[in-house]
């Protein structure tokens, strides 16, 4: 069955083009083409689509609409992907889009999209529960953060490294340890184990989980684009 995508750009030239490269893909289903945030979400209330292809900043307020709902999906429709289209490259946005975890979920760069094939890629990538994170955005911020990031990621025991897996899509302390079949305070010692050796102690909280999983992100998954 063709993975049933909506829309969303302020711009009608990309619109148009995206539209095209879409249209083009028997694997892929075209339901709704948005100008801005609340024509976006009456299509996906309308349509429940399987994943949103979204731009970054769009009307109402041209910030960070994109960002903002990616987070309303993961609480209203966890089971929609986010693959979000954007002219910026600021690592703050990736953050943000990460901070409820990163499966079903892609930042891409339209300047480095350089065909069709690479949106669809992610796009059947994040429709599976993946994610694709631009490497011009994450890696700056990989390297000013976190320069012995292969080294210390080598550090990590074989459950730290499960652990670390859960913590990038998102989950909580509690599904953690539900899922790996470990009490709450063996998790807890795992994490704090995981953030020293990575050098994350001094973050806050929310930075601390969203850097990891970049980290993971990084190891495991390969760039969209060179």
């Amino acid at each position: 069955m063709p993975v049933a995508i909506a829309l969303a750009d302020d711009s009608l030239i990309v619109r148009e083009g995206v539209s095209r490269i879409l249209g083009a893909d028997a694997r892929l289903r075209l339901v709704a083409a948005c100008p801005d945030l609340p024509s976006l979400l009456e299509a996906i209330d309308r349509h429940t689509p399987d994943v949103v292809v979204t731009d970054i900043r769009m009307p109402p307020t041209n910030t960070d609409e994109g960002i903002r709902l990616a987070s309303l999906l993961r609480e209203r429709h966890p089971d929609i992907g986010v693959v979000v289209l954007s002219d910026f490259a600021e690592p703050e946005y990736v953050l943000a889009l990460l901070r409820s975890g990163s499966h079903g979920r892609a930042y891409l760069l339209k300047e480095r999209l350089h065909d069709g094939a690479q949106l669809v890629a992610a796009i059947e990538t994040v429709a599976a529960g993946g994610s694709v994170m631009d490497a011009k955005v994450v890696e700056p911020l990989l390297r000013a953060k976190l320069p012995a990031r292969e080294s210390a990621l080598l550090m990590l025991t074989v459950r730290e490294r499960e652990v670390l897996a859960e913590i990038a899509k998102g989950k909580s302390n509690a599904a953690i340890a539900e899922s790996l079949v470990l009490t709450k305070r063996a998790v807890e010692k795992h994490i704090n184990s995981i953030f020293l050796k990575l050098d994350l102690s001094s973050a806050g909280d929310v930075s601390k989980r969203v850097k990891a999983a970049l980290l993971f992100l990084a190891e495991t998954e390969a760039p969209p684009v060179a």
